[in-house]
């Protein structure tokens, strides 16, 4: 009888041992992002903690941080906060990314694409490839891309139909590339923080920005504070999910191949839930008392026309080898 009751004891310490083992085994991974927790961008990320969880048993979890709580509400930050290993994940969106790489700029040269064919060409293509071998170098490995949008813009003081309308505007922008293409079209722009931006909105500091509609201005809820849109899908931001390469490394290939495979799974989705609010998302707008102004193809031209020494010149900072290489890949698809 003794013998049993320490049978038992013993086999239920091995078991109380072994669930201990595997709860100290189990690791849970930092991921930031710059926007809200009602955004596409963090449905992604979540969809992504919830996927590596389910193909790890467990094994690894990620928690996820919006408004680029880590990096202090500096978005511009995180990425390099990645590339040396003091975050481990991040979804952040291309332009972000231009302080650390100036080459990422290629992707939100102004009037660059026209549709997501052209979009997904370049992503999803050698392009594509070819950026994360840059961003590779700053100890970044993309595990996959997702989608912030054509970016549209936004302002409280008049309808904007051409490049005129911009003028004396004060715009909120989130890099220095979209300071040039502002200045080129008589705005005034200010670089400012995701974080900051809807409180200045609310007090009149800036009149307008310029942000995607189904990734952040409809989540955002950035028609209560703004009156007027102009769908002129002048820039277009990717987003991507990276990993810090030490992190990476650290990882046996098994887990890395499982890690890959959730992030391409959770971004595939997330592009399809952006395309989708944005589909629906002009109506929407209407709906809720904004004036959607979507510009003639002539209109367009007077714009890309405006904005063409700004995509002059971050050109010339990515590069002719890279700017060449979008180019002839956006071509493939017409």
């Amino acid at each position: 009888m003794k013998a049993a009751k320490l049978g038992g004891r013993a086999l239920a310490a091995l078991i109380a041992g072994a669930l201990m083992l595997g709860t100290a085994s189990a690791e849970t991974l930092r991921l930031s992002h710059n926007v809200g927790d009602t955004t596409t961008w963090h449905k992604g990320a979540e969809k992504f903690g919830e996927l590596l969880s389910e193909a790890t048993d467990g094994e690894m979890t990620v928690r996820v941080f919006p408004n680029a709580q880590l990096s202090g509400g500096d978005q511009m930050k995180q990425a390099e906060m990645v590339g040396r290993g003091a975050l481990d994940l991040v979804v952040t969106s291309a332009i972000n990314v231009t302080p650390l790489v100036p080459e990422m700029a290629i992707f939100s040269l102004p009037y660059l694409y026209s549709s997501y064919d052209e979009v997904d060409a370049t992503t999803q293509g050698a392009p594509g490839e070819t950026m994360a071998k840059i961003l590779l170098e700053k100890g970044i490995v993309v595990l996959a891309w997702g989608e912030n949008g054509f970016r549209e813009l936004t302002n409280n003081v008049r309808p904007v139909k051409s490049p005129e309308d911009m003028k004396g505007l004060n715009m909120r922008v989130s890099g220095p590339m979209y300071i040039d293409v502002m200045n080129a079209l008589g705005a005034n722009p200010t670089q400012m923080q995701w974080s900051e931006t809807l409180t200045a909105l609310q007090q009149g500091v800036v009149d307008g920005q310029e942000n995607p509609i189904g990734a952040v201005i409809i989540p955002q809820q950035v028609y209560e504070m703004q009156k007027y849109l102009t769908a002129w899908h002048y820039s277009y931001d990717p987003v991507f999910l990276g990993v810090s390469k030490a992190k990476w490394d650290s990882l046996d290939a098994d887990t890395q191949e499982k890690m890959r495979k959730a992030a391409v799974e959770a971004m595939a989705w997330q592009r399809q839930i952006s395309r989708e609010a944005t589909a629906s998302g002009i109506a929407f707008l209407r709906e809720k008392g904004m004036e959607v102004y979507e510009p003639t193809a002539g209109e367009l031209q007077a714009f890309r026309a405006a904005t063409k020494p700004a995509f002059d010149k971050w050109a010339g900072k990515v590069g002719p080898e890279i700017v060449e290489a979008f180019q002839s890949a956006i071509v493939g698809t017409n």
